[in-house]
This record gives C-alpha cells, sequence and structure tokens, in this order.
C-alpha cells in the first residue's frame, strides 16, 4: 500500500494561488491513478481531480475546471495540484489519493473508489 504525505497548503486571499504537493513511497508508485479530494467543515468530501497512471488522461469536477491542473512526475514519486484564481468556496481540506485502478469519471469520483489517502492539507481562501 502507497503511503502518502500532502504538502502545500496555506491562507491566500481569493484571485491567488498555491501549489499542493503529494510524495508517495513505494517502488510502483507508477501504477496508480493518482487524486485530490477536499472536505470543507460540514460537508462531505468531494473529488477534485484525478489523474491516470500515465498521466494521459485526467479529470476534473466542474467547479474546478480551468482554474486546477493536475500533474505528477512519476520519476519523483509526486503528484501536484496547481490552483489558480482561488475563491473562498475552495477553502478545504485538501487530501491526496490512490487508487488500484483508473475507470470513467462516474467511478472515480467516489471515495470509496481510492485505497490510500494522506493526512491532508488545509486551504484556506479569504475573500
Amino acid at each position: 500500500q502507497v503511503q502518502l504525505v500532502e504538502s502545500g497548503g496555506g491562507l491566500v486571499q481569493a484571485g491567488g494561488s498555491l501549489r499542493l504537493s503529494c510524495a508517495a513511497s513505494g517502488r510502483s508508485f507508477i501504477r496508480y491513478p493518482m487524486g485530490w479530494f477536499r472536505q470543507a467543515p460540514g460537508k462531505e468530501r468531494e473529488f477534485v481531480s484525478a489523474i491516470s497512471d500515465s498521466a494521459g488522461i485526467t479529470y476534473y469536477v466542474d467547479s474546478v475546471k480551468g482554474r486546477f491542473t493536475i500533474s505528477r512526475d512519476n520519476t519523483k514519486n509526486m503528484v501536484y495540484l496547481q490552483m489558480n484564481s482561488l475563491k473562498p468556496e475552495d477553502t478545504a481540506v485538501y487530501y491526496c489519493a490512490a487508487a488500484l485502478s483508473w475507470g470513467g469519471l462516474a467511478e472515480m469520483v467516489a471515495p470509496t473508489r481510492w485505497r490510500s489517502w494522506g493526512q491532508g492539507t488545509q486551504v484556506t481562501v479569504s475573500s
């Protein structure tokens, strides 16, 4: 099972940018689809973005399309989430996750699809 550690969260003003990083352990990182979820206080964990093992396919929730970009570096066992034009509604704890296999968007948005999770990093966007 892959171990995940997120970093890069913080406090930013609306319209600003942050880049989240996720460091993964394990020699089989390249096999895992990777994703980002977020959870705001009092709300359920929400899918944000996912990237296939080869980085050839990406998914985004509609609310972040055009603002967030997911990427991965398989040589460094890293996955990133570049977040631009941040809004107060983006405020949440962001979690990195790894899945065992890739699927369609309808499958990948479900938290139960994902097998490994990081501890989360707080992102706060002030208005």
